[in-house]
């Protein structure tokens, strides 16, 4: 079976189905395009009015219970991202639409700020960009993140921020004085050192020494900053992942996490075909791995298993990872504690007590 190659720039080529579309269509090759360099493929930006910023959740997995997304949709193109299959809710697909077909909630701030506003909120750390980068190409122009960050800080509201950008220094101004206040923390994800690989696997996110200079720069403006091995895929990434551990220590890091290789839903047919694309050799091997350590499925969704598997392989991984955090004296990812008592929206009468 033969696959294209994805456009340049791009995770992937293919578009499957969105699964709550009531019709569907097929592309067939007639032949007539004879041009082996696969096509440019535009970002497009839809501007979305939000009815909401904050979201909640209940999972005991990801160690917060509200987050805010200023983007649906995510430029950077990793081809593993957990978020692809949220694409089928706004009637597009998980795979390039999810990278090319955007939207930009341009009334983020106004929500924001109502939210906080509302008589009896109670604050907890939000996290920003979770579900998809707050730090991807399109933050450039929208700087949807920015009046995100600018609200918090003057509210004084505490906040974790996960990227794979390193845009992120833009706004350094804003993360140093949150930082003063004990007010932020910010989590790099780190996938590999190998800039080929990263442009097969993440093309657009930063380069890895891009990522590590933007940490180590934070660090040094009192940021607190640390690492996410994520994700790790079984005979693709996870020998690198010592060195990526020592790498974030290097640039600055406390503390340290990561997660396994994660395939819901779409995710899974995208990523086998991705694997036929560029580890032909090995993509069996892959895939046995990965379902070893899944129950025998492409994922197992149960809390407490999704983020770390079972199984041999994955009992060596948390072992490794366990022996090279202590090794490196790195704390356990989450350890940073921010202050939610500073919470004061603007104009509100400060406590006497």
């Amino acid at each position: 079976m033969s696959f294209s190659l994805p456009p340049r720039g791009r995770g992937t080529a293919s578009n499957p189905h969105n699964r709550y579309a009531p019709t569907r269509s097929e592309q067939e090759d007639d032949g007539w395009y004879q041009d082996e360099t696969p096509l440019s493929r535009a970002t497009e930006v839809r501007k979305e009015q939000a009815k909401t910023a904050i979201t909640r959740n209940n999972s005991p997995d990801v160690g917060f219970d509200r987050s805010v997304n200023p983007y649906r949709g995510c430029e950077h193109g990793c081809i593993y991202c957990f978020a692809r299959p949220t694409h089928a809710y706004w009637d597009m697909s998980p795979g390039i639409d999810f990278e090319t077909r955007l939207i930009a909630k341009t009334n983020l701030a106004e929500r924001l700020e109502e939210q906080l506003q509302k008589p009896g909120y109670m604050p907890q750390p939000i996290a920003l960009g979770i579900n998809t980068d707050a730090y991807q190409p399109i933050e450039r122009e929208q700087r949807l993140t920015r009046q995100a960050l600018e609200i918090l800080l003057r509210y004084k509201h505490p906040l974790h921020i996960i990227t794979k950008g390193s845009l992120i220094l833009r706004d350094l101004d804003l993360l140093s004085e949150l930082a003063r206040h004990n007010l932020v923390s910010v989590a790099f994800s780190l996938t590999t050192l190998d800039d080929e690989l990263k442009r097969i696997m993440e093309p657009r996110t930063a380069a890895p020494a891009a990522r590590l200079r933007a940490m180590r720069t934070l660090h040094e403006a009192g940021v607190p900053v640390s690492a996410i091995c994520a994700p790790m895929i079984p005979q693709i990434n996870d020998m690198e992942l010592e060195a990526l551990l020592e790498a974030a220590r290097d640039a600055g890091a406390r503390s340290a996490g990561y997660v396994l290789l994660r395939l819901p839903l779409e995710i899974a047919g995208l990523f086998e075909e991705w694997l036929q694309v560029h580890f032909p050799d090995r993509a069996a091997h892959v895939m046995s791995l990965i379902r070893q350590s899944r129950g025998g499925k492409n994922y197992d969704s149960r809390f407490g298993s999704r983020m770390r598997g079972e199984g041999q392989f994955a009992d060596l991984l948390e072992q490794r990872f366990r022996l090279a955090r202590r090794k490196l004296g790195l704390d356990q990812r989450g350890s940073v504690v921010l202050d939610c008592s500073q919470f004061c929206p603007p104009g509100a009468q400060l406590s006497l007590l």
